[in-house]
């Protein structure tokens, strides 16, 4: 544990770091003026004599590193109750030595110690390291010779160094199993990892929050931890201790899918061309494209990652396509999303060396989407007891608008005059206006009036843009407590808006438009799922008069 003098939203503060521990961040809130810092990802309290008092007197035995000063050491100016560093001959520049942890989880090293700027240049060497300042720990790969040069750099100074064996467990065969009050059901992944599931319990949820590495997972509603025998028995005691059923399983590995090459994979992993990232940003491509396209590029040329760019040629191309269809199973969107990123390279980065190639399109599924009916979209409204969440989900459908596009409406969008909702740079980066509905606007009213959002229509705990996550767990929410069993998401608010205004008689021209669709072929689809005019056809079993 150590504090240091840091100047921070142009004040004089005191920074604490320390392994995470509740009971430490407890004592520290008891702290007059003591904050926790997103950016530093650390606690601070005010540079001031009576804060810096506090502080010793309830951690004793912290450290205090700096460049030049040693904060023991200080003079009070009793005007202005502020701390004055006096500069030491021997200041004391890093923790003392408690030695080096290394724990060895699949492909993964954790490697913690005090910190040292020789250790971290030596640490920083190894390709692809990275500190994580959730754990506190630096996390580096574990292929090649990355444990030989830790044992070697290191030495005498392990404390602790541990390879986490995996356990063979035989499960059950059912792999989706109702939780009860007492059971405590952990599933190994096939990333490697145990997901755990069990009904709250607080002391429960605080002691596996302390387990190394442990996450919380928000989609799956549930903690993961690292695969290990260790874990395995600790998580078997805690069982035994809350009197909790274990249950064991395994997630089923599809033996003829194989699997994406990771950086961890190879020794030799290439990472995106910097010029192909560059050119991306150049024509504009929103961030998620980019991330996505760099994704699948990189997933390419380390599929011939022993050979030059420039080298490969069709067929290769061709044989990669393969490759991913055959081997990796991918889905038709995916395939054509891989066909785009490569040709992106070869066509807009190398410019004048283009290479000409022929790579067949699949044939694009034709899906039809899921919609709701009017009376399954009033029970969603009429559970979503949350106001601000009720508010979401109405524009939604009322505007048909996709989930990017809700996150990113603001409160000048709002034209209560005219009755209609600008949507600015949404697919396409295309500007639209889209309908405004009285029954909204009341809500809309209401809500403001509670929240009090300041430029983002929606906004999150601390302000800014709303999280798209949040408001997929607030729609599966309400599905649930609505007791609709069809797999619908957000989207699917928007194609019932869809097929509800041309069920009204609404011209596909105008749908076209408030949905913002390019070509009217894609409006077309909902022509496909109207119920308009069933009730006008006669099945021909009902024709049938000796049946």
């Amino acid at each position: 544990m150590t504090a240091i003098k840091i100047v921070h939203h142009n004040e004089n503060r005191i920074k604490v770091d320390f392994p995470y521990n509740n009971n430490i961040a407890a004592t520290l809130k008891k702290i007059p003026d003591a904050h926790w810092s997103k950016t530093l990802k650390a606690w601070h309290i005010p540079y001031t004599k009576s804060a810096f008092d506090l502080l010793k007197k309830s951690f004793p035995d912290i450290e205090y590193p700096t460049k030049s000063t040693n904060l023991k050491s200080v003079e009070i100016d009793k005007s202005t109750d502020s701390i004055e560093i006096i500069e030491q001959k021997n200041p004391i520049i890093y923790q003392k030595t408690t030695g080096v942890s290394i724990q060895v989880f699949g492909k993964r090293i954790a490697l913690k110690l005090p910190k040292n700027a020789s250790d971290t240049n030596f640490i920083l060497t190894l390709r692809y390291s990275k500190w994580d300042a959730r754990q506190y720990c630096w996390i580096i790969p574990n292929y090649g010779k990355n444990i030989e040069l830790i044992k070697s750099y290191f030495k005498d100074r392990i404390t602790e160094f541990v390879i986490h064996p995996e356990m063979e467990v035989l499960t059950g065969q059912d792999s989706e199993k109702k939780i009860g009050k007492n059971d405590l059901l952990i599933i190994k992944t096939i990333a490697g990892r145990l997901k755990l599931f069990f009904t709250h319990n607080k002391e429960l949820n605080k002691a596996v929050k302390n387990i190394p590495y442990a996450a919380w997972n928000e989609q799956n509603k549930c903690w993961t931890i690292p695969f290990a025998e260790k874990f395995i028995k600790e998580l078997k005691s805690l069982a035994d201790y809350h009197k909790l059923k274990l249950i064991y399983e395994e997630e089923e590995l599809d033996k003829e899918k194989k699997a994406r090459t990771s950086q961890y994979d190879i020794t030799n992993y290439r990472a995106c061309p910097e010029d192909y990232i560059l050119k991306l940003k150049e024509l504009r491509y929103s961030i998620r494209t980019i991330r996505v396209y760099q994704g699948l590029f990189e997933e390419f040329i380390n599929f011939y990652n022993t050979i030059k760019l420039e080298s490969i040629d069709e067929s290769m191309i061709i044989g990669f396509m393969r490759y991913l269809v055959i081997e990796r199973k991918i889905s038709i969107s995916y395939q054509n999303q891989a066909i785009n990123a490569i040709k992106f390279y070869y066509e807009r980065v190398l410019g004048g060396q283009r290479k000409v190639y022929l790579v067949d399109r699949p044939r694009p599924e034709k899906k039809l989407p899921t919609v709701l009916n009017e009376q399954e979209v009033i029970q969603i409204f009429n559970v979503t007891e949350n106001i601000k969440h009720k508010a979401i989900l109405m524009l939604a459908y009322s505007a048909g608008l996709r989930l990017s596009e809700l996150v990113n409406v603001k409160i000048k969008d709002i034209d209560s005059t005219r009755m209609q909702i600008r949507i600015e740079q949404a697919k396409g980066k295309k500007d639209r206006y889209s309908l405004l509905s009285i029954k909204l606007l009341e809500v809309l009213r209401k809500y403001f009036k509670d929240y009090k959002p300041k430029q983002w229509l929606f906004e999150g705990i601390n302000g800014g843009m709303y999280s798209p996550r949040s408001i997929q767990l607030i729609m599966g929410e309400s599905v649930k407590k609505a007791g609709i069993t069809k797999k619908v998401g957000v989207h699917t608010l928007r194609h019932s808006f869809a097929t509800h205004l041309l069920e009204g008689g609404t011209d596909l021209r105008y749908i076209q438009s408030l949905l913002g669709h390019e070509s009217s072929k894609t409006t077309e689809v909902y022509t496909h799922i109207t119920t308009k005019g069933f009730d006008q056809i006669k099945s021909p079993l009902d024709m049938l008069n000796n049946l």
